[in-house]
């Protein structure tokens, strides 16, 4: 697909596995069978959906709930070096990414005698030649010179089109991004679509932003380029830099055209259904048809979703008018840029010497574990399928369903006692509710890598033959019907995601383990993580600043009255007010617009599980005290301990710009804040920092 859903679970696409390990309650280890049949150990302490440990008893609940509940584990917390953050994904995906190194290491050491074209023997071979540094610090440039060449051959406009093509093939970000999406106004079919992109900063606002420290991330910028093209064997000094330069002005031109990320929150904001026609008016000198006919388009395409207008035009204009030279520079850098982490030691160290600055990282992440995410990205499902079947838990996975369709009936009632909310409208929301699909665990059917092709040799190579296997599996979607099996997200991922166009959840089974949940744990714990903030937030993003504009089915259509509407928006503005007053890092504060869609998620999943908790527990009974505190404080202590993160200056200011999901202290705390229930359970009384004065406190869901 061309994009993933808009609303996923914040956690930095950190990797786990996909399985629910069957990791004891106590003690240091647990073990996975391998298909060898031999055991590996898995030496780490075990994760609990409620870890008393963690909580700073010497800090008071109502007045800062996220410290309280994590603060003895934030105390003596040290961030790796080669990490930009620690905690739930950190400790989540390492103990997981033990499990998919075993099954990675297994299929490697019996490469020789899998079948030639078989999946595994193809994972087997992606995942060694990665691992062969040997090889990469030998082939040097050797294995990208060739689509060097071709980009130093572009010398007309026609042969620029085909190279930019081509490049995207290759998994390129380059100009503008083109593929299918489900359609916006016919969800039982794809259509062709095209976005911005081709930034070589972390957002378009890194090109405008006034003062110093964007003054030197920009000359950061210009010099990590010019070391690029000085690597790949431009002369050093003023000539590689001259060109960075032009690098830098190209790339600003096209952020200028391109549309802000609270401007993208407006799903009508980027709907624009054109013909191929009024496309070709739009954009008059990219020669559309060759370009089709170069990325692979051999259906016929009636419309297209042009997400952002001004930009196509601004490719355009640039295709007429730019310098044959600057767009060779341009991209010549995004094509090494690309290839930067599987080439020789120089070209990782300056990706990563540059990329460090967003993050924080202070040290390149091993081998092995780059190895695997670049597997898991590229081949998910061939690895998936590899391990699922052998260690995935299905009475775990029924406990997890059971969960989130508590969560889904709690919605329900929360709809149907809405006060603000006219039976119009609400009949309509519960009929979205109705039809809204979940997926747990895994894909019903698996990817066919039959017709991907992976070499001995280059990484890099492999990289890129991988890239142009997914465009070509998809290219030719638009005015097919939708696959409503498909998954965006891999199985080994420690997150989750709602997909408006689909109207579903889907819960992939990296996310369905401790912290996260524990099929052995109370109701309390479960409901609090997995229930607050999982099934209930994903559920939530249905109904929030974007998803409440698509109707059941996956349509964009306002499906509201115009009181209705108004009602939500006054609401949701006082969420936006709360959290515009928040400070991320230094002096910045959280941009309340941006991070609005998430933040009604997490309000929404709150009040929801909650409510699903109560049900639960007059359904089983109520347990005494755990561990010295009641199912509802157990509840809320699951929802705050699993945003249990310790983040990098670096990247929270990253995140400020880039990010809709707010720093995850204000995830934990903003959502109590608004919380009778919550200040009921731990005793809060008026004019405590947890306690928000009634007028200020939304009401929406």
């Amino acid at each position: 697909m061309l994009r993933i859903p808009r609303h996923i679970r914040h956690f930095k696409s950190v990797l786990a596995t996909g399985l629910v390990l069957s990791l004891p309650l106590s003690g240091v280890g647990a073990q996975v069978t391998t298909g060898s049949g031999s055991t590996v150990p898995l030496p780490v302490r075990p994760l609990k959906v409620v870890d008393v440990a963690f909580i700073d008893t010497t800090a008071h609940a109502c007045t800062d709930f996220f410290q309280f509940a994590t603060g003895a584990w934030l105390a003596r917390d040290t961030i790796p070096a080669a990490y930009s953050s620690s905690g739930v994904a950190r400790d989540m995906g390492d103990r997981n990414e033990l499990v998919v190194r075993s099954v990675l290491d297994d299929v490697l050491a019996r490469r020789a005698s899998l079948p030639a074209g078989g999946t595994p023997r193809k994972l087997a071979t992606f995942y060694g030649t990665c691992m062969d540094s040997s090889a990469a610090e030998s082939a040097g440039l050797t294995p990208l010179r060739p689509v060097l060449s071709a980009i130093d051959g572009i010398t007309t406009r026609a042969a620029l089109v085909e190279r930019v093509a081509e490049l995207q093939t290759q998994g390129i970000d380059i100009g503008f991004r083109f593929g299918p999406e489900v359609g916006h106004h016919d969800a039982v079919h794809y259509v062709a679509s095209i976005y911005q992109g081709g930034l070589g900063l972390p957002d378009r606002d890194y090109y405008f932003t006034k003062g110093p420290a964007a003054d030197s991330t920009r000359r950061a910028f210009v010099d990590h380029v010019a070391r690029l093209f000085e690597l790949a064997g431009m002369p050093n000094g003023p000539e590689a830099r001259s060109v960075a330069e032009r690098v830098l002005a190209f790339e600003t031109s096209l952020a200028a055209a391109s549309m802000t990320r609270v401007q993208q929150r407006d799903p009508a904001a980027t709907d624009h259904l054109l013909s191929v026609a009024q496309l070709r008016a739009l954009a008059p000198h990219l020669a559309w048809p060759d370009y089709f006919r170069a990325v692979g388009q051999t259906t016929s395409i009636a419309q297209l979703n042009v997400g952002m207008p001004d930009f196509v035009h601004r490719v355009d204009s640039l295709v007429a008018d730019a310098p044959l030279a600057d767009w060779r520079a341009y991209l010549r850098y995004h094509a090494l840029a690309e290839a930067a982490p599987w080439l020789s030691t120089p070209f990782v160290q300056e990706n990563f010497a540059f990329t460090s600055r967003f993050t924080g990282a202070k040290a390149l992440l091993p081998r092995w574990k780059r190895c695997l995410r670049a597997s898991d990205a590229l081949l998910g499902e061939a690895l998936g399928e590899t391990y699922v079947g052998k260690t995935f838990s299905p009475d775990a996975r029924a406990r997890a369903k059971a969960v989130i369709d508590d969560i889904r009936a709690a919605f329900g009632e929360r709809l149907r006692k809405l006060s603000w909310m006219s039976d119009s409208t609400r009949t309509q929301a519960l009929d979205k509710l109705a039809k809204m699909g979940e997926k747990v665990g895994y894909p019903e059917r698996w990817r066919d890598y039959g017709k991907l092709q992976v070499e001995d040799g280059s990484f890099a190579l492999n990289v890129m033959r991988a890239n142009a296997f997914e465009w070509r599996r998809t290219i030719n979607r638009p005015g097919a019907p939708v696959d409503t099996t498909e998954w965006s997200m891999t199985v080994p991922t420690v997150n989750a995601y709602y997909d408006p166009s689909k109207n579903e959840m889907v819960f992939p089974a990296g996310a369905l383990s401790p912290q996260t949940f524990d099929a052995t744990a109370d109701d309390a714990a479960n409901y609090g993580s997995l229930g607050g903030s999982w099934a209930g937030h994903e559920l939530t993003h249905g109904f929030d600043d974007e998803g409440r504009h698509f109707d059941a089915h996956g349509n964009l259509r306002d499906w509201w009255t115009p009181a209705d509407s108004l009602r939500f928006t006054q609401q949701a503005q006082l969420i936006v007010n709360q959290f515009n007053g928040f400070v991320a890092v230094d002096t910045l504060h959280v941009n309340g617009r941006l991070t609005l869609g998430e933040n009604i998620a997490d309000f929404g999943g709150v009040v929801t599980a909650y409510d699903a908790l109560q049900r639960a527990l007059a359904r089983n009974g109520r347990p005494g005290l755990i561990e010295g505190y009641t199912p509802e404080q157990r509840y809320f202590l699951g929802y705050a301990q699993s945003w249990r993160e310790h983040t990098r200056p670096e990247q929270l200011r990253t995140r400020v710009t880039t990010d809709p999901h707010a720093p995850a202290r204000w995830r934990a705390n903003a959502p109590l804040m608004n919380s009778d229930a919550f200040a009921k359970a731990f005793g809060c009384k008026p004019g405590d920092p947890m306690v928000r004065p009634p007028e200020l406190v939304p009401h929406i869901w």
